[in-house]
């Protein structure tokens, strides 16, 4: 009786620790929002440039600390600025009418219809069964999967947790790894495997993740430069199928798994593909409006079709042929979640702009680095810190906000080429977050799974992390230079 009641306290005891942990994190946030706020201007910037400076740090904060849900935290940002009137109410809601945060939206739909159909695990078991004869293979076939899939799957969280991982999981339990003793015969390498993966394909699609639309957002409203689906494409595509290529192969060396050959992983699949029997005529709908999508967005430069028209043509396309109902448009929580948090921010960073917050910023910090000669120098130096500081950040989106704009800046007042930069600071935003287990939406879900220790997902991710920047930068920086970025 006395074990079960003190077992029941503790159960009690542990919710109230977690509210006090979240009022202290709101505590915080306020009091430096409050602190700001009531600064005196500075930079010749008008009152309410510094009120919504105060507004945005603290909303900025509030995403890294999380008292709240991130949606709920931009929301409430909004409100202020709205009720204090530090922009008038069509500046603030200016960024929900935006077309780049209803592209997202769309293709969080497209990645619903690849989950109801049940396509995304077709087309994972189909690699599967064709690449898997031997555990690096199975790597590389899990790697492809998560290729095809990556155009359409806007959130890197549903893609690798929510389509992979179950089949990563299945895989590695019937070729007898669990976690614990079991984990490193090859459970642990697929884990980390398709992580790491995930986080590359975020960096190659312009849609392979939400934050790469607001970055596309900002580098508009503070750079004005226009990135399009095809020209971030273009320009990740060498350093990114290098990357595809070379991390399966690391990761197996890093890992170096026990069981080296798994002639039974194809043998699975094709039982799986069984299970599930002739492709269904949603899943033909899904794939052909899939094709037709990325059709179209490929060849937007010549075409002059908007990328967001034509996504939102995709969804409704999909709800004419059945594929997905409306009711599975309402309950796509996922795209409303991100309709809030994004569209929010992207109003927040509007009136920065507008308030001229962004030309100070610019102003001193070309004054603070004037001692740096070298552009390419200090654009190095400007990336380096744009991945390291990440370790401080438990969210890609926060990170983008938070730094993209003044670091870009950074490195454009010192000669760097903008186009350079916008893209680069860009493919950095996903490739930076393979360095912890919460630094991302898929990383808790793949280190939850118990295969990999703390200490093991540091080392190999710090690793990971430099070989994607060697890539990057080197083969990365030659492509850049064919096509004409710098």
């Amino acid at each position: 009786m006395a074990k079960q009641q003190a077992v029941a306290a503790g159960n009690q005891a542990r919710p109230a620790a977690a509210d006090r942990g979240k009022l202290i994190r709101a505590l915080i946030v306020l009091a430096v929002g409050g602190i700001i706020w009531f600064l005196p201007p500075i930079g010749g910037l008008e009152p309410a440039a510094m009120h919504l400076t105060a507004i945005f740090v603290a909303t900025i904060l509030g995403l890294i600390l999380q008292p709240l849900p991130q949606g709920a935290v931009v929301l409430l940002g909004v409100a202020i600025t709205a009720i204090t009137g530090t922009l008038s109410i069509g500046d603030t809601m200016k960024g929900f009418s935006d077309a780049t945060v209803w592209l997202i939206v769309s293709a969080f739909l497209f990645a619903r219809g690849f989950i109801k159909t049940g396509l995304g695990r077709r087309i994972a078991y189909l690699l599967v069964r064709r690449f898997g004869k031997s555990t690096l293979g199975l790597g590389y076939a899990l790697a492809f999967a998560d290729v095809a899939l990556a155009p359409a799957t806007p959130s890197n969280t549903a893609r690798g947790g929510g389509i992979l991982f179950p089949v990563i999981r299945s895989l590695a339990s019937s070729l007898g790894s669990e976690p614990g003793p079991t984990a490193r015969r090859i459970g642990a390498y697929l884990m980390f495997n398709g992580f790491v993966i995930c986080q590359v394909t975020s960096a190659l699609f312009l849609t392979g993740v939400a934050p790469n639309s607001l970055i596309v957002k900002l580098a508009k409203e503070n750079f004005d430069y226009t990135i399009t689906w095809m020209g971030w494409f273009w320009a990740a595509l060498v350093p990114g199928l290098v990357s595809v290529l070379a991390m399966p192969y690391l990761v197996f060396k890093l890992f170096d798994p026990e069981l080296k050959r798994s002639p039974e992983a194809p043998e699975m699949a094709r039982k799986e593909l069984e299970k599930m029997g002739p492709m269904t005529l949603g899943e033909k709908g899904m794939l052909a409006v899939f094709l037709l999508t990325l059709l179209l967005w490929a060849t937007g430069q010549w075409t002059n079709i908007n990328a967001t028209a034509v996504a939102l043509g995709g969804v409704a396309t999909l709800l004419v042929l059945g594929v997905i109902e409306w009711q599975d448009v309402l309950s796509e929580k996922g795209a409303w979640d991100a309709l809030a948090w994004f569209g929010g921010l992207v109003g927040l960073a509007s009136g920065l702009s507008k308030l001229k917050v962004i030309d100070v910023l610019a102003t001193w910090l070309k004054g603070s680095l004037g001692g740096v000669s070298s552009w390419t120098l200090g654009f190095l130096l400007v990336v380096l810190a744009y991945v390291f500081v990440h370790y401080f950040i438990a969210s890609m989106t926060a990170h983008a906000t938070a730094f993209y704009v003044p670091l870009a800046l950074v490195a454009i007042s010192l000669g760097a080429p903008a186009p350079l930069v916008l893209l680069v600071l860009g493919f950095m935003n996903s490739l930076n977050a393979t360095t912890t287990h919460y630094g991302s939406g898929p990383a808790p879900v793949f280190f939850g799974s118990g295969y990999i220790d703390q200490a093991t997902w540091w080392r190999c991710g710090l690793i990971v992390c430099l070989a994607n920047l060697a890539i990057w930068l080197t083969v990365g920086s030659v492509w850049w230079k064919v096509i004409g970025l710098w």
